[in-house]
């Protein structure tokens, strides 16, 4: 019985499939790396004029009228008036919501979409935007580019999000921006295990439990992402 080669549908998985059998490759190790080089490139330019920003991850999945849309919405606002750019990962949802919010102020709003098989447009609410084909050159991009962290509920993509900017300040690999994990409700039951089976085992220091803060209402959780910054005039952007 004959295989049919398979086209990846993106470069993702022209990179990560390209070893499994029923995958047909279309570039080459250095065409992939020259591919690679030209996303970060373009990141780095298109993110350079951005300034002080809060990012924001939450769910894709979240609609208007909900109420941690509505509460992104606001808190994408009240980061605005502090004068702060907003930064997300430029898609629906939560990040529609910041980004709405941060534009409802006049401040500046930033996506930074992903390719995915099942396409994910951006949000109609960015001032700045740009598609990602890797995730790895995405992420760097919130990292560098984001003094602080406020993260709404969201699926595997945003508690992926959640924990590579732990370890990331875990280990000393960025600095110690603030994270701020928003809902208590819906986070409690994670940082009960995270404190039951990681700190309480030993598997992280206990000290690690402080690298994050859970908010509740708008104003501490945007007091909270940009605690210990300076002030930056409104309408810097």
């Amino acid at each position: 019985m004959s295989t049919i080669a398979k086209q990846p549908s993106t470069f993702d998985q022209e990179i990560i499939r390209c070893g499994e059998p029923e995958i047909q490759a279309e570039m080459s190790d250095p065409e992939r790396l020259a591919k690679i080089r030209e996303e970060f490139e373009e990141g780095f330019k298109v993110m350079e004029p951005v300034g002080p920003a809060v990012c924001v991850f939450g769910s894709a999945r979240t609609k208007p009228g909900n109420p941690e849309y509505e509460q992104a919405r606001r808190v994408g606002a009240g980061i605005a008036r502090r004068g702060y750019a907003v930064i997300t990962g430029g898609g629906p949802g939560s990040m529609e919501a910041a980004n709405r919010g941060a534009k409802d102020e006049q401040g500046l709003s930033v996506g930074l979409n992903i390719e995915l098989p099942d396409e994910q447009s951006a949000n109609p609410y960015l001032d700045i935007g740009k598609e990602f084909h890797y995730f790895f050159a995405r992420k760097l991009m919130f990292v560098r580019y984001s003094w602080s962290f406020a993260i709404f509920p969201g699926g595997f993509g945003t508690l992926d999000e959640t924990f590579e900017v732990l370890t990331l300040i875990q280990t000393g690999k960025a600095r110690p921006h603030p994270v701020v994990l928003v809902g208590s409700e819906f986070w409690q039951d994670l940082i009960d295990w995270v404190a039951k089976r990681l700190a309480g085992e030993g598997r992280i220091a206990p000290a690690d439990m402080e690298l994050f803060t859970v908010c509740d209402e708008d104003d501490e959780i945007v007091e909270s992402a940009i605690r210990g910054f300076p002030e930056v005039p409104y309408g810097h952007a």
